[in-house]
């Protein structure tokens, strides 16, 4: 049942930590089924209780999930590993087209506005009690999100779209609750719903996001939460478009009680229109990163939201990290107010990038999708074989995988930093690793 790995401990800690343990490693395996908890108790000569409390533990990690009679069972997507071991060693002289990262040609140079912040600091210490968001951020992401139909709310700084999202998730949410969440989607949040103790129930998207029957399905078999990317979803490029967006506030209008999570991480490197969602339900927030735009190492987003859930997300940010440095977020709102990602070309870009290629494997016979962003999506039929001969030919593109719940295989392609002379290079490779196997003779 678990290999050669034998399981130890007497107390339920040291049990359940020598299982996620195994997990990290890998010599527990996704999906391998653990023993039942009086077996394991025998062996380790321990009370069952003791067992059934370490299993406890591991489901509210999201290390294992349990299913009646049919036992428990290491998780397809562990929280102890994440989705980021499912991923492509690029060897020296491969073109990575897999990492999902901006093109640093396209990032503004930070050196002014951090010296600018830097001369405030100098003149104006923060001091513990000062105001925890900056008044010039503030007024230039509100500015900004009532121009793109965001409702009032008040608004907090975090760090980055995730941190965001998971206080925005345990500020409603208990262990057990169930999360709709794109599929394909980004892995991120894939994995930080069952980190948190959360149930995720798929919905299926298109090109303009969300399918709204799949959305209703998900909310009538009880999903408490919805967490939809409004434009460059990862990994599909998926843009919610006006008429998508009226059908999904429909669906939403029928489950008023549902916590939405709007997440537009693509704010500065897309051209196409936000069609917000946010309105109709009791509790709603809006997330707007800078990671993609300004570079990933400034870790801030703005939260707005309803004024409970900001509320809540606020007090336990003072209870923890306290705020997001103010000599960070006043650089941001230099760069934010001077529109750098727009002046540089970055958004218009991206969209030739995005769409040579497509267009390229559309010569070619190749099904592909990207509305917006930096990534493109390939449905493949044989996704492991695909990367493999991807690989073979010199590109490495992210697997399927990383993504999916339960959506079809597919194949991530960031054009972020591809080149017009790479661009018909690469849809022949991708055109040559979705045909047909070589024939091959033996004797």
């Amino acid at each position: 049942m678990l290999g050669g790995y034998r399981i130890e401990g007497r107390r339920a800690a040291d049990i359940a930590a020598s299982v996620e343990r195994a997990v990290g490693s890998g010599d527990l395996e996704p999906g391998q089924l653990l023993p039942p908890m009086r077996e394991l108790a025998t062996q380790l000569g321990v009370n069952p209780n003791t067992v059934a409390a370490a299993y406890r533990v591991l489901r509210e990690r999201g290390v294992i999930e349990t299913a009646g009679r049919r036992g428990s069972r290491v998780r397809p997507a562990p929280a102890t590993t994440g989705r980021d071991h499912i991923r492509v060693d690029v060897p020296e002289g491969v073109r990575d087209v897999s990492a999902g990262n901006p093109d640093p040609a396209l990032l503004p140079p930070l050196g002014p506005a951090f010296a600018e912040a830097a001369a405030r600091a100098d003149r104006e210490p923060v001091l513990y009690g000062d105001t925890p968001v900056d008044p010039e951020l503030q007024r230039a992401a509100r500015a900004e999100l009532d121009a793109d139909g965001v409702p009032q709310g008040p608004l907090a700084v975090l760090s980055g779209s995730l941190d965001a999202i998971e206080r925005v998730l345990t500020a409603h949410l208990k262990q057990g609750d169930t999360v709709a969440v794109e599929d394909p989607g980004w892995g991120r949040t894939l994995d930080l719903a069952p980190a948190l103790g959360l149930r995720t129930v798929p919905v299926a998207v298109d090109d303009e996001g969300p399918l709204p029957d799949e959305v209703r399905r998900a909310l009538a078999g009880g999903a408490r939460a919805l967490i939809v990317t409004d434009r460059a979803q990862n990994p599909t490029g998926a843009a919610v478009s006006a008429t998508r967006a009226r059908a999904l506030r429909a669906v939403l209008r029928e489950h008023p009680q549902t916590l939405l999570i709007e997440d537009d991480h693509g704010h500065g490197i897309v051209d196409v229109p936000l069609c917000p969602l946010a309105g109709v339900t009791r509790h709603w927030a809006f997330v707007r990163s800078v990671a993609k735009a300004y570079g990933p190492d400034l870790r801030l987003a703005v939260l707005t939201g309803d004024a409970v859930t900001v509320d809540r997300v606020r007090g336990r940010q003072r209870l923890a990290a306290g705020w997001v440095s103010l000599l960070l977020q006043r650089a941001v709102a230099r760069l934010w107010a001077d529109d750098v990602p727009a002046a540089r070309g970055a958004p218009a870009e991206y969209d030739r990038r995005r769409e040579a290629l497509i267009g390229a494997l559309a010569e070619r016979g190749v099904a592909a999708h990207g509305r917006s962003g930096m990534n493109v999506w390939v449905p493949v039929p044989d996704e492991t074989g695909a990367v493999a001969r991807l690989l073979h030919a010199g590109w490495a593109v992210a697997p399927g995988a990383r993504f999916r719940l339960g959506a079809p295989p597919g194949i991530r392609i960031t054009v972020s930093t591809l080149r017009g002379e790479e661009t018909e290079r690469l849809a022949d490779a991708v055109a040559a690793a979705l045909g047909p196997a070589p024939a091959r003779g033996y004797v």
